[in-house]
């Protein structure tokens, strides 16, 4: 294993960003490739911890002669957002100085090319940052963006063109849910991983032993030894599964069992009220339409000072916010609808 040390020139003199770029070479240039990374939110740890937990497996796997393929692995992909404090909040979802989300503006190729990519040598930090993970990422056959939402499943993000080529993935890393999307015009890093291969020959794209996705790892507070320890595992057994690691120990994975939903059918539930939120359902619990989900207390003590919000359709919770004060407008969970949502930003991401 070899460990260098990635440097993101800042936006101001003596300023300079550093991530380390962990390295397994493999012993097959055939073999299949991977990529993982965590933490592009940079205060969505579970990714992390999985990562770290991972690891020592790996260690284990090479000294043994069983990596295959070449692995890159990207603990902590985002310096900057880590490094952002406001009042003692730490700060890892937008950049402070752009507003823009980090997992937002990614460019997106027209083909696996790193010669397409900007020049962003005047384009500010995190965009030289977000240049530079996807010139680390492009080419590998495998490519996991880990991340959490507020409070929610462990479930995976995947492009149409790689469902249901990804199921054993999927069960592999025994996922609770997959979403799947198909368009992309915000430049997420998932779609900067998979839209260069949607318009070039069937060989290069190999969509039959491409792996893309986002991991959502249950919630931000989710964090602790015996999750890291099964995610790891779940890592492992994707890495043996599409091939990069050697392990006959490890039995194959092909079905998997859980909800498949289009993205369009997510009903993102915006709050009708600002206030506190008393929530009726949690992640995975299944409701019919017309089921009260929440509970707004937006004037406590006053006749009337209290909304109820209800299942605009049948389906199951996917995830909910983690703190319970909201504004009129904020997303209080995500429906995973048994069919098409009615509202006009279905099948788009929260900000």
């Amino acid at each position: 294993m070899q460990k260098m040390i990635e440097r993101i020139a800042g936006d101001a003199e003596g300023t300079v960003y550093e991530f380390p770029v962990f390295r397994f070479e493999g012993k097959d240039r055939a073999a299949p490739s991977g990529y993982l990374q965590a933490a592009l939110h940079a205060g969505e740890l579970p990714g992390v911890v999985a990562i770290d937990a991972l690891m020592p497996m790996l260690a284990k796997a090479e000294a043994e002669g069983r990596i295959r393929g070449p692995l890159t692995i990207v603990p902590w992909a985002n310096p900057i957002g880590r490094a952002q404090y406001h009042f003692g909040e730490h700060q890892g979802r937008f950049n402070l100085g752009t507003r823009t989300n980090f997992n937002r503006s990614f460019p997106l190729l027209a083909a696996p090319d790193a010669k397409l990519l900007p020049d962003v040598s005047l384009g500010g930090a995190d965009r030289r940052l977000k240049n530079r993970l996807v010139q680390l990422s492009l080419g590998q056959d495998i490519v996991l963006d880990l991340h959490c939402d507020d409070e929610g499943l462990a479930y995976l993000y995947i492009h149409t063109s790689l469902w249901p080529h990804m199921a054993d993935c999927a069960a592999a890393m025994g996922a609770e849910a997959v979403l799947l999307w198909n368009e992309d015009n915000t430049g997420t890093f998932e779609g900067a991983a998979i839209m260069p291969y949607q318009n070039v020959p069937a060989s290069v794209a190999r969509f039959d032993r491409r792996v893309v996705t986002t991991v959502e790892y249950r919630g931000m507070l989710d964090v602790h030894g015996a999750l890291a320890a099964s995610d790891a595992e779940g890592l492992y057994r994707l890495l043996v599964t599409r091939g990069v690691v050697e392990d006959s120990s490890v039995p194959k994975f092909e079905k998997f069992s859980g909800p498949v939903v289009p993205l369009e059918n997510i009903d993102m539930m915006p709050s009708p009220r600002a206030g506190a939120i008393l929530y009726d359902v949690k992640p995975g619990d299944r409701v019919k339409k017309g089921d009260r989900l929440a509970t707004i207390v937006h004037a406590p003590c006053e006749a009337g000072g209290r909304t109820e919000v209800f299942a605009p359709q049948s389906g199951f919770i996917l995830t909910r916010r983690s703190r319970r004060i909201i504004r009129a407008g904020e997303d209080l969970l995500k429906l995973a609808g048994d069919g098409r949502s009615s509202d006009a930003r279905s099948g788009t991401l929260e900000d």
